[in-house]
């Protein structure tokens, strides 16, 4: 089955969850990686470009998923589920969803207000303008920096919020043993 129902996720959302999640992990484990590099290497620029390219696929992925999660149905949660767990089932996702746009969101705005004026390559394909920002008495690299800043936390938060998930995951898989994980996994209801 294509389209969700009220009982199970559809392939399209399947393959969307499965395909950002496995990005994002991977970008924030890349992104862990670069931090640690030598700035002005060559090798760590051509990293930051794959690691911006890469950011620009998940960004439209998420665009995708959200536009998918605005016009689909929602599989209800398990009936015998409680209040305080669908309560926070449905901050758990907000939170995915938050970050899954803050973080490309603020990578952008970090590269567009750096003041190296480096530019972002998709794939050595076409050059991606750049966001206006604004600056702070003239100062970019205020600006620069304090997008750094949130587009480090954030990571850091998305780590804590995706360990929550799939604990969360597991635990309506192993303890609850109900259906919560299995719909993700298959679209057969």
């Amino acid at each position: 089955m294509i389209r969700n129902t009220r009982s199970a996720y559809g392939t399209i959302a399947i393959a969307l969850h499965w395909t950002i999640a496995t990005l994002i992990i991977a970008m924030l484990c890349f992104g862990l990686y670069m931090v640690t590099l030598p700035t002005f290497d060559p090798q760590t620029f051509t990293y930051y470009q794959l690691h911006k390219s890469v950011g620009f696929v998940v960004l439209g992925l998420v665009a995708l998923r959200i536009l998918w999660k605005i016009t689909s149905i929602t599989p209800n949660l398990p009936e015998q589920m409680p209040a305080w767990e669908k309560i926070a089932a449905h901050l758990g996702h907000l939170a995915l969803y938050a970050l899954m746009l803050v973080m490309p969101i603020s990578g952008w705005l970090l590269v567009s207000s750096s003041p190296l004026g480096l530019p972002s390559v998709f794939f050595n394909l076409f050059e991606i303008p750049h966001l206006p920002t604004p600056e702070f008495f003239g100062q970019k690299a205020d600006v620069s920096a304090f997008f750094s800043s949130v587009h480090g936390w954030a990571a850091y938060a998305f780590i804590a919020v995706i360990i929550a998930h799939a604990g969360a995951a597991f635990k309506h898989y192993f303890i609850s043993k109900d259906n919560v994980l299995q719909r993700m996994l298959s679209s057969k209801s």
